[in-house]
Order: structure tokens, then sequence, then C-alpha cells
């Protein structure tokens, strides 16, 4: 059975939220957003391709940055509304620099960072 990127279902703006998770370690990298048409690049050319709500284009994870996101296994929910992208990460996937995008925990009532910046290399 063949698999139909408009078989999803996406909300009033036509986008599916993607959840993108380390094929190795099973980390949940980030969050971002796809459309149909991202789907359909993604699962085309093995390069996780989202949709930038804010610039209202594709966006290929690391075309600018190197910090890429090739597609191991693509994942359908239940009800076909969130997609589960397995994929190998190369360099972090927040644009903060860390390794993941959930970075922050709500601890005894409070913000707590528990996934810290990456040091600084030493300075000969």
């Amino acid at each position: 059975m063949s698999f139909d990127p408009a078989s999803l279902t996406y909300n009033d703006a036509g986008l599916i939220p993607a959840i993108a998770q380390d094929a190795s370690s099973g980390e949940v990298l980030m969050m971002a957003w796809m459309n149909a048409e991202s789907v359909a690049r993604t699962l085309a050319t093995g390069h996780v391709t989202y949709w930038s709500r804010s610039r209202q284009e594709f966006w290929v994870k690391g075309a600018t940055s190197g910090n890429t996101q090739a597609l191991v296994e693509f994942k359908v929910d239940c009800d076909r509304d969130c997609l589960l992208l397995e994929v190998k990460q190369e360099g972090p996937a927040c644009h903060t620099g860390r390794r993941t995008c959930f970075y922050t925990a709500v601890q005894d009532g409070a913000e707590v960072e528990i996934v810290k910046l990456p040091e600084d290399p030493p300075s000969a």
C-alpha cells in the first residue's frame, strides 16, 4: 500500500506536528511543523524538511547550519495527526546550540535548565 501525504490529518493552517527523535538513543530532539509538501520532500530525499511558520518557507534542517537530520524512520500516530521522525542527527538539534530543544524542566514548581550549553573549547 503506497503512502499519500494527503491522508494525514492537518490543522486549519495545513500543518501537522512532527517530533524528531534520535534513532539511536531515543532522545527527543525537537518539534516542528510540516505540511503535505514538506512530508513528501522528506520522504523523497531522506533529508528532513519542515515548514517554517515564521518565514513561510520550507526549512531543510541543517541546510544553513550543517546540523542535519537524516531520516531513519517516518512514523504516523493512530489518529494520523502527529508524526514521529526517527533521525540521525548531526550536531545540535536546537538553535541554542544544545543537542535537544527540551532543555528546561519544571521541578518543584520552578523552571530548571537541565541541559547546559556546551562549553567553549579552552583557549590555547
